[in-house]
């Protein structure tokens, strides 16, 4: 690689340096560099929406804070955005505040929950956001900073630093970034958001609140069960049980959703047979100790504990068979990844059961 280096550079690199240092001596950042921002970089993110700077945009009312768009564009600039970003990257935070969880500090539980962001519609494409290869790891600009924005805000302006506000155990990846596009294009069935009321020109922003993505590779079926059955082991497998039930989002690779459409299946067939068959045998649980509830927070646990009451199966015509899913929507389902091999994932979500009406938070990105 040649590189063609100014005799009179504009700017002494040292200058940037030492603006890049003078931001990790703040802890205005999440462990990598930041991009140096003055008011008239600010003014060209602002410029892209139509908004007034100082709209609260999310609050976390507990910790008496709020991000505003201008605190969400400069923390969009700081993560490598473009300007042309920040549209998505407000929608992003619209979604983020339509969760419940966050009023109650889900953003700083200890289990490491993080944000998670899936994209739909044409703004995929004007982006650049990643829908195809890779789409859990590096390489994409939109797709890396519109997820660090996120990362950033709840940094800077809601101080959720490690070791600090956030005190997650061990947390995860997609505390750093996360941010797919699903690949409409190679899904054989209607896409997330206009399986959820937008129509097919809209761009829309989810967010989901995630603990962990767990691949599962099988390329060993054509048969659709087998398939199905293959993901509903990893979703109900007992280190994933936290409450009575478990929610998932299976992000399905083109070619096993093609297994499943030839097939016949729609997304509501694939999600009817993984709710019937997403049970334990109760004595499975009470090897891990998982067989009961706690009376105050429904979480798991065993049945000699002091706070232990028997769970919503134990009233049921099959109490020895344990349901792990309140409701077929506890499934929701995309089409992402490249068309090259059968790796799909189960992404575990963190959410409300019974479900609710609207799934998931989705938002209207403003073009």
């Amino acid at each position: 690689m040649s590189v063609t280096v100014s005799s009179t550079p504009e700017v002494d690199s040292h200058e940037i340096i030492d603006a890049v240092e003078y931001y990790f001596q703040n802890e205005w950042t999440d462990g990598l560099p930041v991009v140096p921002v003055t008011e008239s970089y600010l003014a060209e993110f602002l410029a892209t929406v139509d908004r007034d700077p100082s709209e609260v945009l999310f609050t976390v009312t507990h910790l008496n804070r709020s991000i505003t768009v201008r605190l969400a564009a400069l923390n969009a600039a700081l993560a490598g955005c473009k300007p042309e970003y920040l549209p998505t990257v407000i929608a992003a935070w619209e979604s983020v505040a339509k969760e419940p969880h966050p009023a109650r500090g889900i953003w700083q539980s200890t289990t490491g929950t993080a944000p998670f962001l899936l994209v739909n519609g044409p703004v995929r494409a004007e982006l650049e956001i990643n829908s195809r290869g890779n789409i859990f790891g590096g390489g994409f600009r939109a797709n890396a900073t519109i997820g660090r924005a996120i990362r950033l805000g709840l940094i800077n302006v809601f101080g959720l630093n490690p070791h600090g506000l956030d005190q997650a155990t061990q947390g995860n990846p997609s505390k750093v970034t996360a941010v797919i596009a699903e690949n409409e294009e190679q899904s054989p069935w209607p896409s997330f958001a206009v399986e959820n009321g937008f129509a097919e020109g809209d761009s829309v922003a989810t967010m989901f609140v995630i603990r962990s993505v767990v691949h599962i590779e099988a390329r060993h079926t054509m048969i659709p069960e087998q398939l199905a059955l293959d993901f509903v082991d990893t979703i109900c497998r007992t280190g994933a049980l936290i409450h009575e039930y478990t929610s998932t989002l299976l992000v399905l690779v083109p070619e096993h959703a093609e297994l499943f459409a030839n097939a016949g299946w729609s997304k509501d067939d694939l999600r009817a047979f993984i709710f019937e068959n997403a049970v334990r045998d109760r004595a499975e649980l009470a090897r891990v100790g998982k067989e009961a509830l706690s009376n105050k927070t429904r979480w798991r646990l065993p049945a000699d504990h002091p706070d232990s009451t028997p769970d919503t199966a134990s009233a049921s015509d099959t109490p020895d068979r344990v349901r792990l899913l309140s409701h077929p929507t506890n499934v929701q389902i995309v089409v992402a990844g490249a068309d090259n091999a059968g790796v799909s994932a189960v992404v575990e979500v963190f959410t409300l059961n019974p479900p609710r009406a609207i799934p998931f938070s989705s938002t209207k990105i403003d073009e």
